[in-house]
């Protein structure tokens, strides 16, 4: 399906548009433009979509190419393929392009990597795919609509979009009278079907942001308050309660063993360079990306860009270098 914002190249993102709409109908050049710098527009496409503070299963992804192994499939390649279970068994093998990490990081992948690595991921992508197509399609289903009439309400906080050109939102129904049901990003993460995966500044889209990104910053100390409040809270509630029951990736007997977005970088070659607030406790520092795991619970994991990180210094945070 075409899309309406893209990225054709790393590092490029483009946009396609209409002109405006008015019931469906193109609206003539002097009703568009309002000014000398803005016009309006409709969206040329899709748009792609990433549910924010929450992290699936990955249902395919790129292998990194090896020498070795000349029969790897290129592209995007679901994770039951027996090539995610040999890279997966040993992704730091030889013949994989080089990936440096801190030896405390690499202990800690060791002992959850291995041959049923990939066989248990895609065992949790299937029913995270499942849900979220159910949830969708029950709102449909209950609220009367067809899939042309039914609408979605995204609620978005700092940044709007992604690398990728997706937008970053929390996704609902569209629904203007209360009670409202949770965003799907809640009820996934009360299912146990993602794992939590908060980025500073994009936390809470249900209130005001600030004007400028510095002021949302929070003081040094404050990562306890800053992870009770709001939306963050009751999703980190959520997946608490979600590990406790068992439910989905935190099945007891077979929890998720690697995490989506450490699939990502080990078959990217490319080592984490998010910082770390722990929201369970009020150190005045934020984690080196690497000691990302030295916070044992997901849910009390904030990440930090590294272009933020200057901020949190500014505000009397100690940052370690990268």
């Amino acid at each position: 399906m075409a899309k309406a914002i893209e990225q054709p190249v790393p590092g490029i993102t483009v946009g396609h548009g209409l002109l405006a709409r008015r019931n469906g109908v193109a609206q003539p050049v002097d009703k568009i433009v309002h000014d000398g710098d803005t016009i309006n527009i409709a969206a040329d496409g899709n748009f792609g979509v990433r549910l924010l503070g929450v992290d699936a299963p990955e249902v395919s992804f790129e292998l990194p190419s090896n020498p070795g192994l000349p029969d790897f499939p290129r592209g995007f390649v679901r994770i039951e393929h027996p090539a995610w279970t040999t890279f997966l068994t040993d992704p730091f093998a030889a013949g994989f392009p080089p990936l440096v990490l801190r030896s405390a990081l690499h202990r800690d992948l060791l002992a959850r990597l291995g041959p049923e690595a990939a066989a248990n991921h895609a065992r949790h992508a299937a029913p995270a795919t499942r849900a979220l197509k159910d949830m969708i399609a029950g709102d449909l289903a209950e609220q009367g609509h067809t899939e042309a009439t039914f609408k979605i309400r995204l609620a978005f906080a700092h940044e709007v979009l992604d690398r990728y050109g997706r937008l970053l939102c929390y996704v609902n129904r569209e629904q203007r009278e209360k009670p409202r049901p949770d965003p799907y990003n809640e009820r996934l993460l009360a299912a146990g079907h993602v794992v939590p995966y908060f980025i500073w500044p994009n936390v809470d889209p249900f209130v005001r942001q600030e004007g400028r990104v510095a002021d949302a910053v929070p003081p040094p100390g404050a990562g306890r308050a800053v992870g009770e409040a709001g939306a963050l809270g009751r999703a980190r509630e959520a997946v608490r309660a979600a590990r406790a029951s068992g439910l989905g990736l935190w099945d007891h007997a077979a929890p998720l063993a690697v995490l989506p977005f450490e699939l990502r970088f080990l078959a990217q070659r490319r080592a984490p360079d998010r910082y770390v607030l722990d929201l369970s406790d009020d150190a005045r520092e934020l984690l080196h990306p690497q000691s990302y795991f030295r916070v044992p619970a997901p849910e009390d994991r904030l990440f930090v860009n590294p272009e933020h990180a200057p901020l949190f210094r500014e505000k009397g945070w100690s940052v370690p270098p990268l």
